[in-house]
């Protein structure tokens, strides 16, 4: 927080309050276990705020007695609301076009993945409705995503690509979240997911595929500056660890942040991220006690992703052994059309503090300054 000091002479302060609390999630560690009565209440709270910044947050009363030279605007409420950081969602894929609901229902019918692929579904099926998508349609289509998401209190949102698989598509899809950027208030974190699988006309050349999107699409990303991070699926039915690793050190080489889909079906991508020093491995529901203990030794966070845990019906992200081994957890909503198709931050976030035994704390910081860190982001 800044001081009266900072404060732009021709703009005048505004005090919020006073709310019934105001929990400022302040002195709570970046990693590890929390517990709530470490959780800062302030009752009868305010909130002074000018030039966009917070300048201060006390008890209301206080902060109109201290602050009464500024002379503030006061922007009364009700007295029976909490006041509580917004929320960051560290991992989503809301630009896509076309609708999965018929992998949904075969998945619940007990079709296998490879089912459901063989039968036109699965990822390479949004790729298709994606490539055909003008931009217009796809930018409306986030848009509607984005703001259903600031409804809900979320204003921080990361964005992937993925669903383009081709230079030309992904670049599509990059410079569509840039020209929402210019249409919301919510910060959006573009990330590059060329490498989410290999496309059908690249079958069984994965390595193949990667050079040619260092090649022709690094290069426009860079010049463009439509994405400074990396992403990248490390699986069986995506890329091995062998073929995958050279395109993130080449990416890191270039400037870009790495994060990874790791550890969703099999184990190996938390073991990449923590050796490139990524920000963040993502999903770890196949995680067991080796990845978990290297992971609570490294600065990378854990991001657990509730949503495809349930769209799938897998186990959880180990969440509670990841907290309790001394690693930062953040918790997002893989918002997707496959396998996190509903969107609900909060109600995952939720649901897995109820399976994993996680404290309000802990989704807290999960859902804010935890996700901040997963993004590199030191400014919210």
């Amino acid at each position: 927080m800044s001081n009266s000091t900072n404060i732009d002479p021709e703009t005048k302060p505004v005090l919020h309050g006073p709310f019934a609390q105001v929990l400022t999630l302040r002195g709570l560690a970046e990693r590890g276990a929390l517990g709530d009565a470490q959780l800062e209440v302030m009752e009868a709270g305010g909130i002074l705020c000018a030039n966009g910044n917070i300048l201060a947050v006390g008890i209301f009363e206080e902060l109109r007695k201290n602050y009464a030279t500024l002379q503030p605007d006061i922007e009364e409420r009700p007295g029976n609301e909490i006041a509580l950081p917004s929320w960051i969602d560290a991992h989503t894929h809301i630009c896509f076009a076309g609708t999965r609901a018929r992998d949904f229902a075969m998945r619940n019918a007990g079709k296998s993945y490879l089912d459901i692929a063989e039968a036109g579904g699965g990822i390479k099926d949004t790729v298709a409705h994606t490539r055909q998508a003008d931009a217009e349609s796809l930018k409306a289509l986030t848009l509607h995503r984005l703001h259903r998401h600031l409804a809900a209190g979320v204003t921080t949102i990361e964005i992937k690509s993925g669903y383009g698989l081709s230079p030309e598509s992904e670049l599509k899809m990059l410079r569509v979240i840039a020209e929402v950027q210019k249409q919301t208030a919510v910060s959006l974190i573009p990330t590059c997911l060329a490498a989410h699988t290999t496309p059908r006309e690249f079958a069984g050349r994965n390595s193949e595929y990667l050079r040619m999107m260092e090649q022709e699409l690094f290069p426009v990303l860079i010049k463009e500056n439509l994405a400074l991070r990396m992403d990248a699926f490390v699986e069986k039915s995506a890329f091995s660890v062998k073929e995958i690793r050279p395109y993130l050190e080449k990416a890191k080489a270039l400037g870009f942040r790495l994060t990874v889909h790791a550890d969703q079906f099999t184990s190996g991508g938390s073991s990449l991220a923590v050796a490139l020093a990524a920000d963040s491995a993502d999903h770890l529901e196949a995680s067991g006690d080796p990845e978990i203990r290297a992971l609570a030794q490294s600065d990378v966070v854990a991001v657990a992703l509730p949503g495809a845990s349930l769209g799938l019906g897998m186990p959880f992200t180990p969440a509670r052994k990841l907290l309790d081994q001394g690693a930062a957890l953040a918790i997002a909503s893989d918002w997707n059309p496959g396998s996190a198709p509903m969107g609900d931050l909060i109600a995952q976030a939720s649901i897995l503090a109820c399976y994993e035994k996680l404290s309000t704390a802990e989704v807290l910081a999960g859902l804010t300054f935890r996700a901040a860190k997963a993004l590199h982001l030191h400014d919210r």
